[in-house]
């Protein structure tokens, strides 16, 4: 049986993620904080916690390797690389904030939700 505070808490664990802009890698310790206190009381939040978690980690990991990318496409293009880069990390930004917005409603609502992407790092 889910519980109505199960649903909030694995609302509030994806929302977590946003701690990111805050403080740095925020948006893996504070998902990974609310998920590791509450895990092992409910299946529910176990499972949201992964998912934020990895979904988190699998970002972070992108990230590194776009930017193993785009240092040698901005010297050796002379900058423009660093242009079309730029032109593409904004709609791919927008997409994140939607994902996390869209595992927290689902989450509230009851229902599981998984990631587009995501390497399942915590299984």
């Amino acid at each position: 049986m889910i519980t109505q505070n199960d649903k909030n808490y694995s609302s509030i664990t994806h929302l977590s993620s946003f701690a990111g802009w805050i403080f740095p890698f925020g948006n893996v310790i504070a998902p990974l904080l609310l998920w590791s206190a509450k895990k092992s009381e409910s299946a529910y939040i176990d499972s949201h916690g992964k998912a934020a978690i990895n979904f988190q980690l699998s970002l972070m990991l992108y990230c590194f390797l776009l930017a193993l990318l785009i240092i040698p496409l901005t010297i050796f293009t002379l900058g423009l690389g660093l242009i079309a880069v730029i032109l593409c990390i904004i709609p791919v930004f927008i997409l994140i904030i939607a994902a996390i917005i869209s595992a927290s409603i689902k989450a509230v609502n009851g229902e599981y939700y998984h990631y587009p992407f995501t390497i399942e790092f915590i299984k």
